[in-house]
This record gives C-alpha cells, structure tokens and sequence, in this order.
C-alpha cells in the first residue's frame, strides 16, 4: 500500500484548520457555559451539599 505524502503547503492548511476547528470548540464551551450560568444565576454555587 503506497502513503500519500501531503506537501509542505497542504501540511501548514490541515494545521490552521485544525486550530481553526479547535478555537471555535473553545469558545463553544465558553459560550454554553456562559448562558448556563446566566440562565441557572450565581446562586446555585450558594446552595448546600447534601
């Protein structure tokens, strides 16, 4: 089975598209944790452990 080298330029594309990906994915996270908190309010961390 012959291995498909990928040229230095196709290389530096899977790169900036990886951290691309990866930075959206990031700031999901931040997002979803940011309406969380706004919707549920910063009172939740007040409540006690049972």
């Amino acid at each position: 089975m012959d291995k498909v080298e990928l040229t230095d330029k196709q290389k530096r594309a899977r790169r900036n598209r990886s951290i691309a990906i990866g930075l959206v994915l990031a700031f999901l996270v931040v997002l979803f944790y940011a309406a969380t908190v706004i919707k549920i309010g910063p009172e939740i961390m007040n409540k006690p452990l049972y």
